[in-house]
């Protein structure tokens, strides 16, 4: 029988070497979190030069005002963990809630670091411990932010001239705005929506999706990320009413709803703040201040900001138990000892079969 072991000038096999980040990725990471310093410092500098108008709104707010807005908040994450849910299964990954929940809420958490794509990631990674394909989750999660983002500039667009104007007349003609939402919605349309994921994908040379959306769960997803824009809106509206004193409910209605919409879907297109921190704030403020006044609607980002927050914590602790009690979260160690062998490339339709 033949050696199989290498001669005297054989080359020895060269070690693989671990891949470190670019310089240049390095640079743009740096600037990502140098601008989100500076945003959150120019947001705080501003809160602080005020804060005796803005500490009097506050004091206007009692304690079942609060409590209201606290329970609104809460809403918004489970209307959007249900579009979720249902866009993962129509593309193969039936989830039952308390894994969809495991799985979204703990990934949610990865928006608050700068980037794009760290919500993405971290929802991939548990995903596969139910045999969910990295590539269906990435999909369904840039679907989903994509989608949210369009149902919120439905939902925020009769504020936009409350926005460019900066005049509270404007709240009267804001309404005509809804004419563009047909032009909205036209993204929205299964086909198109399909033909857009089916080139991206092409674009990444990465194989098709084994199924494609149908427009029977686009259309509940988007009801369900409509309802969680209008739930977003309602705990803003509850604020600015304690705060704004006497004012129209119309005009507070459009800022505040609509606003909150508008302002949000712009900052999850500043993709290098986390969750948009500043920008969300400063365009909210710049739309409810014609209505309101400028502490008043300080006073009602500072406190939306700290609600969102608090509730995304509580829904991510709350994934996280779940998650880590069925070993959706384990370290190399854990999984080592448990003989547990995940293969993310099978499906869930493989694993049951």
């Amino acid at each position: 029988m033949a050696s199989t072991q290498p001669g005297p000038d054989a080359t020895p096999p060269t070690p693989s070497i671990p891949s470190t980040p670019t310089t240049r990725a390095r640079v743009f990471s740096g600037l990502r979190i140098l601008l989100a310093l500076l945003v959150v410092g120019a947001v705080t500098v501003a809160v602080a030069k005020n804060w005796r108008e803005v500490s009097a709104d506050i004091g206007r707010i009692d304690g079942a005002t609060f409590a209201l807005a606290a329970v609104l908040v809460c809403l918004p994450p489970i209307f959007t963990v249900l579009g979720w849910r249902i866009l993962m299964a129509d593309l193969g990954s039936p989830l039952h809630v308390a894994p969809a929940g495991g799985i979204f809420f703990v990934g949610q958490l990865g928006k608050y670091v700068p980037g794009a794509v760290w919500s993405i990631v971290a929802q991939a990674e548990i995903g596969a411990r139910l045999h969910i394909p990295r590539k269906r989750s990435a999909v369904v999660a840039f679907v989903s932010v994509a989608m949210a983002a369009i149902c919120g500039l439905i939902v925020g667009a009769p504020a936009l001239p409350l926005l460019i104007t900066r005049d509270d007349s404007a709240a009267r003609t804001g309404w005509a705005l809804l004419l563009a939402v047909p032009l909205l919605a036209v993204v929205l349309w299964p086909p198109l929506l399909n033909w857009g994921i089916a080139t991206v994908l092409r674009i990444l040379r990465r194989e098709p999706l084994e199924h494609r959306l149908s427009g029977r769960a686009v259309l509940s997803a988007t009801l369900l990320f409509i309802a969680a824009w209008v739930s977003s809106g309602l705990h803003v509206l509850v604020l600015a009413r304690a705060t704004g004193g006497d004012v129209a409910t119309g005009q507070l209605l459009l800022a505040s709803l609509s606003g909150f919409a508008l302002a949000s879907s712009i900052a999850m297109f500043s993709v290098v703040l986390p969750a948009g921190v500043g920008v969300r704030e400063g365009v909210l403020v710049l739309i409810l201040a014609p209505v309101t006044s400028t502490s008043a609607a300080t006073a009602v980002v500072v406190l939306s900001r700290f609600l969102t927050v608090a509730a995304d914590v509580v829904f991510a602790l709350g994934g996280w138990v779940y998650a880590r009690s069925h070993h959706l979260v384990t370290t190399p160690q854990e999984r080592a000892h448990d003989h547990i062998d995940v293969d993310p490339d099978r499906s869930a339709e493989e694993t049951r079969s």
